[in-house]
């Protein structure tokens, strides 16, 4: 009995759910299934009192924090391209408030911000591919 292609996608599903590394199965005769899967990025919230030192970057000011890209997808700066997006230039934004999306796997990731601030500069145009650690956001911190 070989296993269907809606038993693959469940397992697939669940493999996505409960985060699994790997799956592995072997039938009698000799049919195997092996999956391999990333590891996913964890987005956590950050305190106010996050380590700003490490976002910090001797730009114009002192002050200035550069928030990075946590994973490898597209960037986007909206929920979806009819809505406003997120954050504009000279917005203030605040530890946890939502400020892009990055699309990763068909996976819809929001970026929060690691720092109260207003933002000064944005680095990547809306729909662009960005790889891991791309800065994204200059945000004079307060």
């Amino acid at each position: 009995m070989k296993i269907s292609l809606e038993q693959i996608e469940n397992i697939i599903k669940l493999a996505k759910k409960y985060n699994l590394q790997e799956f592995y199965y072997e039938e009698e005769d000799n049919w195997k299934l092996k999956l391999k899967f990333k590891k996913r990025v964890s987005l956590k919230r950050k305190s106010k009192n996050a380590d700003i030192e490490k976002y910090k970057k001797n730009q114009e000011h002192q002050n200035l924090v550069t928030i990075y890209a946590p994973l490898v997808g597209t960037f986007y700066r909206a929920p979806s391209p009819q809505d406003k997006p997120y954050i504009q230039v000279g917005d203030r934004v605040k530890v946890g408030q939502v400020i892009c999306i990055i699309e990763a796997m068909k996976l819809m990731n929001e970026i929060e911000s690691e720092v109260d601030g207003i933002v000064r500069k944005i680095l990547v145009e809306d729909g662009q591919p960005v790889e891991y650690g791309q800065p994204l956001f200059l945000i004079e911190v307060d």
